[in-house]
């Protein structure tokens, strides 16, 4: 069974039509990277898939349930997924360890002490043992996205959604987040990346995905999509990011 599956997804704000019907399964472990041009509705899939945004037309079911049914429950929803978007949106008035614990605690009912030791060893295989007290405000960007990644798996999420998480960080700090995310791919997470950081796609992605004017134009392994992409619209883009 498919982790997740995209039928005939479609999604409007007004008169623009955002998705324009996607097709797209993830299977277990797998690792998924969207590519695209702004504006080719990366970031409207991420929020359809976590039902941020409620699609007009399709389906989307995760692990066999088809979740854009009006009947599905969306917090219980949201908490079968780790989502890491670009800004950390970590609570200012709550410690490290706090922002880490609280979905586990909250919606999982894990009992604190429990919560604790596992956020504890999660941040220090994390690199941000010593960080556990600190409030979001005294870490670098960097340490706030590894803090973000951290409370996303903290509760074990059969999907994980990243979105352009390396965009709001500085050049510098956008290898440790990456570092991060290739070790997740090593233990097995089953991943969704939205991500402009082409050599990264090109090396942590078991199928990449390109994205334009709304639809899949393009999907393949690695080596086909950056090294003989099939369409001129793919070979287009890659030409225009190559550059930058």
């Amino acid at each position: 069974m498919s982790v997740l599956e995209l039928r005939g997804v479609h999604k409007l704000f007004g008169d623009n039509h955002v998705l324009r019907g996607i097709d797209l399964a993830i299977e277990p472990h797998e690792v998924v990277v969207v590519i695209g041009a702004s504006g080719s509705g990366k970031s409207t899939l991420m929020r359809t898939i976590n039902l941020i945004e409620r699609v007009d037309d399709g389906s989307i079911v995760l692990s066999g349930d088809d979740i854009t049914d009006p009947r599905a429950r969306v917090d219980e929803v949201r908490s079968r997924i780790g989502v890491v978007f670009q800004q950390f949106n970590l609570f200012p008035h709550m410690r490290v360890i706090d922002n880490v614990t609280l979905a586990a605690r909250e919606v999982h009912k894990v009992p604190a002490a429990e919560a604790r030791a596992k956020a504890e060893g999660l941040l220090t295989r994390f690199g941000l043992g010593e960080k556990v007290r600190e409030y979001p405000d005294r870490l670098s960007g960097g340490q706030q996205q590894r803090v973000a990644i951290a409370r996303a798996i903290m509760t074990d999420p059969e999907l994980l959604l990243l979105d352009e998480i390396t965009s709001a960080l500085d050049p510098m700090l956008v290898g440790e987040v990456l570092d991060l995310v290739r070790s997740l791919k090593e233990q097995g997470s089953t991943m969704l990346m939205a991500t402009h950081e082409m050599s990264f796609a090109r090396s942590v992605a078991d199928r990449v995905v390109f994205m334009h004017q709304g639809t899949i134009h393009e999907q393949g392994t690695p080596e086909q999509i950056f090294g003989s992409p099939q369409r001129q619209e793919t070979r287009d883009f890659l030409a225009r990011v190559s550059h930058r």
